[in-house]
C-alpha cells in the first residue's frame, strides 16, 4: 500500500525558514504529481504548491519567489522549502500524492494520497 508522512514542523520565528519533507512509503513505481497544501486556524484548505513530472512547479500568490517546492525521486520524497516566513504561514501542512505502485506483478494507481499534516508556526 502506499502512506504518506510529513516531517519538519515546528517552531520558526518571521523571517526564518523550514523545511517540510514528505516521503512516499510503499512499492513506488513513480510519482506523477506531488502537491503540498496548507490550513490555518478557522481558514479553508489552501494550496500552495504542486509539481508533476513533466511541468513546472506552481505557487499560490502569497508564498512566490519565498517557497520551493522538489522532489528526490529516488527516495521517493518531497520538499517544501520554506523561506523568509512570516505568522501568516502558521497552519498545519498537508502532501498530497498521486503516482504508481507495485502490487504482486502488477502496477496500479494511487490517487489523491494524503499524509497527515505537520504543524508549522512562525511566531516571535
Amino acid at each position: 500500500q502506499v502512506q504518506l508522512v510529513e516531517s519538519g514542523g515546528g517552531l520558526a520565528q518571521p523571517g526564518g525558514s523550514l523545511t517540510l519533507s514528505c516521503v512516499v512509503h510503499g512499492k513506488i513505481s513513480r510519482i506523477d504529481e506531488v502537491r503540498w497544501y496548507r490550513q490555518a486556524p478557522g481558514k479553508e484548505r489552501e494550496l500552495v504548491a504542486s509539481s508533476t513530472l513533466a511541468g513546472r512547479p506552481n505557487y499560490a500568490d502569497s508564498v512566490k519567489g519565498r517557497f520551493t517546492i522538489s522532489r528526490d525521486d529516488p527516495k521517493n520524497t518531497v520538499y517544501l522549502r520554506k523561506n523568509s516566513l512570516e505568522p501568516e504561514d502558521t497552519a498545519v501542512y498537508y502532501c498530497a500524492a498521486s503516482g504508481l505502485y507495485f502490487e504482486g506483478s502488477s502496477v496500479r494507481k494511487f490517487v489523491d494520497f494524503w499524509g497527515q499534516g505537520t504543524q508549522v508556526t512562525v511566531s516571535s
